[in-house]
């Protein structure tokens, strides 16, 4: 399957989520808090690092459940900013 390639808002976004899920992560570790949301480390690696810029809605909201954060937060704080 050939994925359609990131505009750079999609990639801006991606790197937005992972910034305010590591901020949010704080001290725990990743792997704990992977395992809280029923994740792999290597799954939320890639999510806060920007490299899985798109995850799947039910991997941001299991995240956030696991983090304490609101989906309406998450869409606020990562959705594009016009310059």
């Amino acid at each position: 399957m050939v994925r359609t390639p990131l505009t750079p808002e999609e990639r801006e976004r991606g790197e937005r989520l992972g910034l305010l899920l590591r901020e949010a992560r704080g001290s725990r570790s990743m792997v704990e808090v992977a395992a809280s949301a029923g994740l792999s480390a290597e799954t939320l690696r890639k999510i806060e690092t920007g490299r899985a810029p798109t995850p799947a809605f039910f991997t941001i909201a299991a995240l956030a459940q696991a983090l304490g954060l609101s989906m309406d937060d998450l869409l606020r704080r990562c959705a594009f900013v016009a310059a």
